[in-house]
């Protein structure tokens, strides 16, 4: 029995104008749970047509007022945490403790959103002239619009809707067409928490025809993506066209690198974790280890025995790591890892699909791949999945040049305790986040950003917030 759940327009709940349905698939089964709305250009013309009518009246509103429907939104999830958290695990296939944690996230990240109402700052300049005064105010962009990747697919609307509604946009928000579920279902704590109809929307279906509608429309002022760089890629193209502003949280490759005077057994356990969590499946991952030749055995020894402990399990009862959330990237990661052996890769641990009870579905194995090189598709490639390459290196020189090489630049790994090594990766390391000594996190005041293709903005802390403003300067005679 599948549960049919709607787009989100103009305060209402509706059907694709042309009334086509898109199904979707649990990922530990495979099998077919809900169904939504294929929308196409119409029903995005139709929430951009909302949205437009909204935006005024929403900016117009103090910034506090609006930080209250934000709160309640907030409140309403927190209330419902559970029902929210099954979802996510039914539709993007992260185990229970995980799915928990990202209802936690999504909450954390609107309630800091809310809180800089009252921190939203303008700029008194000195004039060149007697009796002038310039102004630079900070003002919302307008209609803007959200465009989410599969792999968190409420806390995603949360990071981006948070600071676009308390700054004074409204937004459409465009779910991954593999898990739209849990926007549609935020979408009812949106009209109970009272929003005035048209401030936030939601259309679901496929990316390419119905995102291109979104992205190329003229209202559309400001677009923030999370997802792969080659979807970036279309994005900027479709938005320039009306020049609208970007923010693009696209690709990364995030290097895992250990050098010779590293805590080992702290940084196995760091590899593991962000390797393996939500099966691999997070944009600052670690994607593959660099691992110093004078510890590489060592570590190599610790990190398969630690590795094995990590189990494919039904992910409902937080029994072990989950499936990946679709068909399509589970073929992906099975043909890295083909073209890494075929290139001289090893594998050492895992290395292939699930089977028996986990035959169903999109389950990879926990995989571990030895004998790897720089150019090793595996290690060149991002993964997205639960394969961990690991490549032996001379020393920090190694490591940033391997690192430096890649065309993207989101996030790294640096384990050593010398001071020189990590004050050198800072100043030389072409990333946008670096993990010294220390696991995969990420702090709502922090700022998640890319450099080179892995894109540009972000939605963090008050560089996130400020990125939803532009600027307009005031120069008045008295």
């Amino acid at each position: 029995m599948t549960t049919y759940y709607q787009a989100f327009i103009a305060n209402e709940f509706t059907d694709a104008a042309g009334g086509d349905r898109r199904p979707v698939r649990n990922p530990a089964t495979g099998a077919v749970w809900a169904e939504v709305p294929e929308c196409g250009p119409e029903d995005a013309r139709r929430a951009i047509d909302a949205a437009e009518a909204a935006r005024r009246d929403w900016a117009a509103l103090p910034s506090v007022k609006r930080a209250e429907y934000i709160y309640r939104i907030a409140e309403a999830l927190r209330t419902e945490r559970d029902h929210f958290a099954r979802l996510l695990v039914m539709e993007q296939g992260k185990p229970l403790a995980e799915a928990g944690a990202e209802v936690d996230d999504t909450i954390r990240y609107m309630t800091y959103a809310a809180e800089a109402a009252r921190r939203i700052q303008g700029e008194i300049l000195p004039s060149d002239l007697p009796n002038e005064q310039l102004f630079i105010y900070r003002v919302p962009y307008g209609t803007t619009l959200g465009i989410c990747a599969y792999n968190y697919p409420l806390a995603l609307i949360g990071r981006k809707l948070g600071p676009a509604l308390v700054t004074g946009n409204v937004m459409v928000i465009k779910p991954h067409e593999a898990t739209p579920v849990t926007g549609s279902e935020f979408c009812r704590l949106v009209r109970d928490a009272g929003l005035p109809a048209g401030v936030v929307g939601l259309v679901t279906g496929g990316g390419a025809e119905l995102g291109a509608a979104l992205v190329s429309d003229p209202a559309t002022r400001l677009v923030s993506v999370t997802g792969s760089t080659r979807a970036g890629q279309a994005i900027a193209a479709a938005a320039a066209q009306n020049l609208a502003a970007l923010s693009l949280e696209l690709g990364g490759n995030a290097p895992f690198i250990v050098l010779k005077d590293a805590d080992l057994d702290a940084a196995v356990e760091a590899a593991v974790v962000a390797r393996y969590a939500n099966a691999g499946q997070v944009c600052i991952c670690n994607e593959s280890v660099l691992v110093e030749d004078s510890v590489a055995e060592a570590f190599t020894e610790k990190l398969l025995a630690r590795a094995a402990q990590v189990k494919l399990g039904d992910p409902m009862q937080d029994a072990g790591m989950g499936p990946v959330s679709t068909e399509g990237a589970l073929s992906r990661i099975e043909a890295l890892v083909a073209q890494s052996v075929d290139a001289g890769a090893r594998v050492a641990l895992g290395g292939k699909r699930g089977s028996g009870d986990f035959a169903s579905g999109n389950w990879y194995e926990p995989t571990i791949l030895l004998d790897a090189q720089a150019d090793t598709p595996a290690v060149s490639e991002e993964i997205f999945g639960p394969v961990m390459p690991v490549v032996r290196i001379g020393g920090l020189d190694d490591a940033l040049r391997i690192t430096n090489a890649r065309p993207d630049g989101l996030s790294a790994y640096l384990w050593t305790r010398d001071a020189g090594s990590y004050m050198r990766a800072i100043h030389e390391m072409e990333t946008g986040t670096i993990f010294l000594n220390k696991g995969i996190s990420g702090y709502v005041q922090g700022y998640h950003n890319g450099h080179k293709r892995s894109g540009l903005g972000g939605e963090d802390g008050i560089h996130g917030l400020e990125g939803f403003l532009q600027k307009r300067t005031v120069y008045m005679q008295y």
